[in-house]
């Protein structure tokens, strides 16, 4: 699908006239599911290239595994919350 154009989109309307669904063709879906995937693979290697950038600069820290389930166990616990790492 080129950018622009139009899906051959079907909507469902209540009794008012609102959209409340949308058929699409599977072509179409399967597209934007991809689309999908793609930009969260992007989204993901900029939050990774961040997070390192922010190590680098020291303003951040690695600590291991068992100190942050332990931190965040410890935290949940002060909120009240008893799940589990």
């Amino acid at each position: 699908m080129e950018e622009g154009e139009k899906m051959g989109a079907q909507y469902v309307v209540d009794e008012n006239g609102k959209h409340i669904s949308v058929i699409l063709p599977i072509e179409e879906y399967e597209h934007l599911i991809e689309a999908l995937e793609e930009l969260e693979d992007v989204l993901a290697a900029q939050a990774y290239d961040e997070a390192r950038a922010e190590l680098e600069r020291g303003e951040d820290e690695l600590i291991p595994w068992e100190q942050a389930k332990k931190e965040i166990e410890e935290e949940r616990a002060k909120r009240g919350h008893q799940d589990a790492v």
